[in-house]
């Protein structure tokens, strides 16, 4: 029998492995972004074009690497980072295992330019698909500069599954987030198509978070610290009034690598816990420094999962600090049952000074004189007595009721007008012999001719929602109601670009919006359905299922729109619905296209027939 079993060609093997390296354009970012700082670079730059496709050029003033150097970066499994396998376990850099440019030489046309401090002239090298094109002496400046183009121009099914170049951008926004908050010391700019997204100082980490999402994050941070023999974290917290219900700003950075650990975002859930509603997540940037003995960052390809020696501990430490700095900085209202809160003063009379109370004395009142002076006891007795009918004249003209009871009887009550019923008087009535109950706040419950049907109201009230605005949507005939002051909301740099995005199509839903600049957006009109104290919470959830859209098209654009404000603004589980609306719900649901499943492809009810129940009771 022939041998079947060949080794593969390096271009091929350079393939695979690029497939676990990099898998959109967003993975260059990251693998470049991380050389430069390895490099000691004190300012980065990043430019794309088309979300990274055409090109990814980061640009550094490190201290760049020399003719062999340069060449030798290229190879698969050559690194500086590391000697022997115990170097695994003690790792203070970011990239270590040599094969992030080998991968991205052999799917891209890349051209280096390096050159240390020390030399005069630097290298130039050009290579595409793992071939060397080029390799030259010219004039740099100190550090590198790695120009990625064309990513994936030799598998062109790889570069059929990337996203459009919006979601691409999104991406890779994601991931310089990620990489300027862990290392705020070090300069960063962003350009996108020739403008720029982020101009970065250097700077603290308080400040870093302000100027990456905006100045109104400043009044949402609270301050994390904890020193132990375990761990010392670092950080701050967003207050529970700041809590979303989606999962953004939420980052995690052990040894100044952001790492994605579900175990320890469940200690700072609970944390939490009573503090924000069920249905929403807390923010938080925490940075945490271990042994790095004690962690395995190389578990998985993209080193954002660690595995840590004694997570029970940490999870106990991270858990208690986070509690202590809600209690520690008023953030979780205290109760004093030693207070006696009739003992405080009101805060209107906090800053007022006490006043002495004056006595007024008239020194020529003389209650026993009246008309002209008298003296003597006769002159006393008739003042007394004039006196007294004086007195009793207060009264002349009021029936006596000495002796007499009053009924209750003859008494009137003032009562409220009844100026007429919300429901007529068929509706009433139909609303008596309707036979639709609601079951543990959750189904409705109706009867048909075979049987009965359970309904689930919420996701009843998702279908009705959704086909109700992508109606609107589609021939653009929605209503907005102009609000009388226009609202005025805070987003980040990166949601405002989504917001760009999506502006046309929310017109088309009914809302209406002002100025977008300065990290503010007027909103002068919203939809029927949309209530005022709902609209930041509608634009949050839209924003985060943008970002979370792997699909960039109008239709499926309008598609997202509709899904979302239907699950914002549906009837939830746990709400009360009265008998009116409960045959409402029934009767719009059944007035749908399709209404068998929700706008998620969950079903909305199921039929429970007179033969089903029979089978119980054989």
């Amino acid at each position: 029998m022939a041998d079947i079993i060949k080794l593969l060609p390096d271009h091929v093997a350079n393939q695979i492995a690029a497939g676990e390296v990099v898998q959109r354009p967003a993975s260059v970012v990251k693998e470049l972004l991380e050389n430069a700082i390895d490099a000691g670079a004190s300012t980065i730059m990043l430019i794309v074009r088309d979300g990274g496709k055409a090109l990814i050029h980061v640009v550094d003033d490190g201290i760049g690497m020399s003719a062999t150097d340069a060449r030798l970066s290229f190879e698969r499994h050559a690194t500086s980072k590391i000697q022997k396998a115990e170097d695994l376990f003690n790792l203070n850099t970011k990239g270590f295992r040599g094969e992030a440019l080998a991968s991205i030489a052999a799917i891209a046309h890349v051209e280096m330019q390096t050159k240390p401090e020390c030399d005069e002239l630097g290298t130039v090298l050009k290579m595409e698909g793992s071939k060397i094109i080029s390799q030259e002496v010219g004039a740099t400046t100190k550090g590198t500069s790695m120009a990625v183009k064309n990513l994936f121009f030799n598998i062109p099914a790889r570069r059929n599954f990337l996203k459009s170049n919006h979601v691409e951008l999104r991406h890779i926004t994601d991931e310089f987030h990620r990489v300027v908050l862990a290392h705020p010391t070090i300069a960063f700019h962003f350009h996108n198509n020739g403008s720029e997204m982020f101009n970065l100082p250097k700077s603290n980490h308080r400040q870093r978070i302000v100027n990456v999402f905006g100045s109104k994050t400043n009044q949402k941070l609270v301050p994390v610290t904890e020193a132990t023999q375990v761990v010392k974290i670092s950080g701050f917290i967003n207050k529970p009034e700041f809590a979303k219900k989606s999962r953004g700003e939420q980052f995690f950075f052990v040894n100044h690598r952001f790492i994605k650990s579900p175990y320890l975002h469940h200690a700072v859930v609970s944390a939490f816990e009573g503090v924000i509603k069920p249905d929403t997540y807390p923010g938080y940037f925490l940075y945490l420094e271990v042994d790095p003995a004690s962690i395995d960052i190389n578990i998985h390809p993209t080193k954002t999962e660690v595995k840590f020696d004694d997570e029970h501990t940490l999870y106990a430490i991270l858990r208690s600090t986070i509690k202590h700095s809600l209690g520690q900085f008023n953030v979780v209202p205290a109760l004093d049952f030693e207070q006696d809160q009739n003992l405080e003063t009101p805060y209107a009379y906090k800053e007022k000074e006490a006043q002495v109370p004056r006595v007024a004395v008239d020194s020529g009142f003389n209650p026993f004189q009246e008309g002209s002076k008298s003296k003597g006891v006769s002159s006393y007795r008739k003042e007394s007595n004039t006196g007294s009918q004086a007195w009793e004249g207060l009264y002349t003209g009021l029936e006596s009721a000495i002796g007499k009871e009053v009924a209750f009887s003859s008494m009137q009550f003032e009562s409220e007008t009844i100026t007429g019923s919300v429901f007529d008087e068929e509706k009433e009535s139909l609303e008596s012999t309707a036979t639709t109950f609601q079951l543990r706040r959750k189904y409705i419950v109706t009867t048909i001719k075979s049987g009965m049907i359970v309904i689930d109201q919420s996701r009843a009230h998702q279908r009705v929602l959704y086909e109700k605005f992508l109606k609107n949507i589609t021939i653009k005939g929605a209503v907005s109601q102009q609000l009388l002051f226009p609202l005025s909301l805070s987003f980040s740099s990166a949601d405002l670009v989504i917001l760009e995005e999506i502006k046309e199509s929310l017109n088309t839903i009914g809302f209406i919006f002002g100025k977008m600049e300065n990290e503010t957006v007027a909103v002068k009109g919203v939809p029927v359905l949309v209530s005022e104290s709902e609209v930041g919470m509608v634009l949050d959830q839209l924003i985060s299922d943008c970002q979370m859209e792997v699909s960039g098209d109008s239709f499926s654009q309008s598609d997202l729109l509709a899904k979302t404000l239907a699950k914002t603004l549906s009837v939830k589980t746990g709400e009360i619905l009265e008998s009116a609306s409960q045959i409402a719900l029934v009767n719009n649901l059944f007035a749908c296209k399709e209404s068998l499943v929700s706008p998620f492809n969950k079903p909305v009810y199921i039929t429970i027939t007179e033969n089903d129940i029979d089978r119980k009771f054989i």
